[in-house]
């Protein structure tokens, strides 16, 4: 009985050893189950992110800029690019590791950089790997850096833009921010082309974040931006910006000034400017008016406010993002519709008492007394708002408003800059009979400039609108041509046979009419004057604008210019708008080596040189005179002449008169009278009092209302002293106008 319970106690360790072993093995197996779920998790779960965290311990990762594409004109010619600047940046980790003593270094610094010793100091003192201390500096800031040698101060390639002509077409080509990106223009429309790829330098660093003895660095190559063509010629740029400019200053423009000058063939835009504009290399800098305005300002919050709007205000470009009410210039547009729709001719009869009743609206015409019987082709060349009330009247509220939508007037024109407008026209319950009346002559529906010029450019091409463009390729670092825009032809709007009974009373109301002031001896314009009263009426705020395209018969080039609330007494867009279109027409035809086409009567007139007559005799000399149709006053009692005035090779109307010196005397001086606001015949006779030649610019030139000019501005000015015989520029301006 007793062997069987020695047996049994010999079992119960086994089992218990067993359970003891299967226990550690559960145990063993879980541990490598969870080390083996927590391996999956770092490695799947978690892989990226420490891998990242491992090589940001274990190396140094530099970003290395890339250059920004450049931008051209049409030409090539550079008007923004970038050049290889340095960055200076820290580890303020690394330093202080390292126990370095952070005031001495911000001190060195800041002595180099000329910052604040606590500014830097305070970029020191942050827990982190990288700060970034100046940026941009130039070489020789860099090198000085350089020489310090301290520890935990990196030097970073970077890239710096430049814009080698100021302010030149600012509100076309933008700026870039500290970062290097675009914000505003071409810059920002086209930064994913211009901006290019960053490069990258990375080396390692051990664990007190300090770089390992050895090199061990990997360069990848930043890639360089795409350059950018664009339509725009830096010859009629400036030609754009000079008139511009002057005619801002002297009509003392409150709201600004914008101008547009486009190839009607294709929609290049050629020139495009707005004053006043800014500098390029310093974008943030106001005028001393307006910083002296918000400095004013006691509470920071509107001051900031007022700063940012006023910053937004200035980088504004006009041209594209405001919508204004067109005045007379939209009667171009009216005209279309009706002789398109076969409601009238050129020829077709129409009478102006001074207004026009719409409904119980009593419409004005600016010349209050009337014009009489006249045809279309006079109301065009008169700017007659009662003959354009009733041709809009003809042709319909519905005819109306699908036109304006033709012409491009309700919607964006699809332009390469940003926030473009688009026209604004009455909602369906506000368009009714008074609102078409108004309308037909440009007042109530809102336009922008680029859209009228891209609506009259099709009138001059022969009836197509086609869509304006900025920019006219993209090129490789090597020259290739990446992308290239290609004229686009949105719709045809009208017929040739409308667009050349269009363009022909255009150019008479150039030569005849209201547009005098944009007339240029030898080159046939077409042009509309236009002045439209800011909302709300009877506020003595006006846009005056003038819009043209030239020549008539073969329209090249078309020039708008409106000026916002010009406050130098003189209001009328054939007044004040017409004479700059003229200038920059004429500047730019000449630069385009388009061939004058004088009249019979344009050929009579005509300037001549004045030949070189020193060291002839008397005789030599006057017959060399005659033969050129010039005049001469012998001065002295030598027989060969020893000086002449004016110079050799000056510019003389017909007739004028040539001294002739023919001692060793000194001329005599003359002081050059004022002569502004007299007529073209009182000019001529105040001049040859004071044995003073003249040159005539402006509208007296056309010769047909030469009662109806003044002269308006003289170089050199009244007062000056000048030798006798010398040639005084004087300009002329036609006096009826709108």
């Amino acid at each position: 009985m007793g062997k069987p319970c020695k047996k049994m106690n010999k079992t119960v360790p086994k089992r218990k050893i067993r359970i003891r072993i299967l226990l550690s093995f559960v145990a063993f197996a879980a541990i490598l189950f969870l080390l083996g779920v927590r391996l999956v998790f770092l490695q799947l779960i978690q892989g990226g992110e420490l891998q990242q965290k491992a090589v940001e311990q274990q190396t140094r990762d530099n970003l290395v800029a890339s250059q920004r594409g450049a931008i051209l004109d049409r030409n090539h010619k550079k008007l923004a690019q970038s050049s290889t600047a340095q960055t200076v940046t820290a580890n303020p980790n690394e330093m202080q590791k390292a126990k370095k003593d952070l005031q001495e270094t911000a001190e060195k610094l800041a002595a180099v950089l000329d910052m604040e010793t606590d500014t830097i100091k305070a970029m020191l003192e942050k827990k982190t790997n990288h700060v970034t201390i100046k940026r941009r500096v130039e070489d020789d800031v860099a090198t000085a850096v350089r020489e310090l040698e301290l520890t935990g101060v990196y030097l970073q390639e970077d890239a710096k833009r430049y814009y080698p002509y100021g302010n030149f077409a600012s509100h076309i080509l933008g700026f870039v921010g500290d970062d290097n990106q675009g914000l505003g223009g071409i810059e920002a429309e086209y930064e994913e082309q211009l901006k290019g790829a960053p490069g990258r330098v990375i080396a390692l660093k051990n664990a007190l974040d300090n770089d390992m003895p050895f090199k061990d660095e990997k360069y990848i190559n930043p890639e360089n931006g795409t350059n950018v063509v664009l339509t725009i010629d830096e010859v009629i740029q400036h030609f754009a910006e000079k008139h511009l400019e002057k005619a801002y200053y002297e009509e003392k423009v409150r709201e600004g000034a914008s101008v547009i000058v486009t190839d009607v063939q294709t929609g290049e835009i050629l020139a495009m400017a707005v004053k006043p504009d800014f500098d390029l290399n310093a974008p943030f800098a106001l005028s001393e008016e307006d910083t002296a305005l918000i400095e004013s300002i006691t509470n920071s919050e509107e001051r900031s406010t007022a700063r940012s709007n006023a910053l937004q205000q200035m980088w504004r470009n006009k041209a594209v993002v405001d919508s204004y009410e067109p005045g007379s210039c939209f009667k171009i547009i009216t005209g279309c519709m009706a002789l398109e729709e076969g409601l009238i001719t050129p020829e077709t009869p129409f009478f102006c008492s001074g207004s026009k009743r719409v409904e119980d609206h009593n419409i004005s015409c600016s010349h209050r007394e009337g014009h009489g019987t006249q045809t279309f082709a006079d109301g065009v060349k008169n700017s007659c708002n009662p003959v354009f009330i009733d041709v809009g009247l003809m042709v319909g509220k519905e005819k109306f408003k699908e036109y304006y939508k033709a012409f491009g007037f309700l919607e964006p024109t699809g332009f390469d800059l940003p926030g473009e407008a688009k026209g604004v026209f009455y909602a369906d319950a506000d368009y009714n009979t008074v609102e078409l009346a108004t309308a037909s002559f440009g007042q109530g529906p809102k336009v922008t400039p680029l859209q009228l010029i891209s609506a009259v450019g099709a009138v001059a091409n022969g009836g197509k609108l086609m869509r304006p463009y900025l920019v006219k390729e993209l090129l490789d670092a090597d020259g290739n041509v990446v992308k290239k825009t290609e004229p686009t032809v949105v719709r045809q709007v009208i017929s040739q046979k409308t667009s050349e009974q269009m363009c022909a009373m255009l150019e008479n109301t150039v030569i005849n009419g209201t547009g005098q002031n944009a007339y240029i001896k030898g080159y046939r314009v077409a042009g509309k004057t236009g002045t439209s009263e800011k909302i709300p009426r009877g506020n003595g705020k006006y846009i005056s604008s003038f819009i043209a395209f030239a020549p008539a018969n073969d329209p090249k080039i078309a020039c708008l210019v409106v000026l916002d609330e010009p406050s130098n007494g003189q209001y009328y867009g054939g007044a004040i708008a017409a004479p700059v279109v003229g200038k920059i027409l004429e500047d730019t035809l000449r630069y385009l080596d388009v061939e004058p086409q004088y009249t019979e009567e344009e050929k009579q007139n005509l300037d001549v040189f004045v030949p070189d007559v020193k060291g002839l005799s008397r005789d030599n000399a006057i017959k060399n005179l005659t033969n050129e149709n010039l005049n001469y006053r012998i001065a002295g009692n030598g027989e060969t002449v020893k000086e002449q005035m004016p110079k050799p090779g000056s510019s003389l109307a017909a007739g004028s008169v040539v001294i002739l010196y023919t001692e060793d005397s000194t001329s005599n001086k003359v002081t050059v009278p004022d002569v502004s606001n007299l007529s073209l015949s009182e000019v001529q006779s105040r001049l040859a009092e004071h044995r003073l030649n003249l040159i005539v610019s402006g509208a007296a030139t056309t010769g047909n209302a030469s009662h109806l000019t003044i002269a308006d501005g003289q170089y050199p000015e009244a007062g000056a002293q000048v030798d006798e015989g010398s040639i005084i520029e004087v300009e002329f301006r036609y006096l009826d106008v709108d």
